[in-house]
C-alpha cells in the first residue's frame, strides 16, 4: 500500500509540476527535477523520504 501512495504522490507532483511549468513559470521544472532525482535515490539506495513521511502518518504496509 505505502508503494501506491508514494507513486500516486510521485506522479501528482510530477504532473502539477509540468502543468505549473508550462503554464505559469518555467522555474516549476526544478521541482519535476527533484522528484526525479529522489525517484534515483530510491532505485539506488532503496531509500525514500516520502515513504518515512508516509509511515509516521500510520499507512501500513499490507
Amino acid at each position: 500500500m505505502i508503494t501506491r501512495v508514494v507513486h500516486a504522490i510521485g506522479g501528482t507532483f510530477i504532473l502539477g509540476s509540468l502543468l505549473l511549468g508550462i503554464y505559469i513559470n518555467s522555474n516549476w521544472f526544478w521541482l519535476t527535477g527533484l522528484v526525479g532525482v529522489n525517484m534515483w535515490i530510491h532505485a539506488l539506495t532503496n531509500w525514500c523520504l516520502m515513504e518515512k513521511i508516509i509511515k509516521k502518518t500510520g499507512i501500513k504496509n499490507n
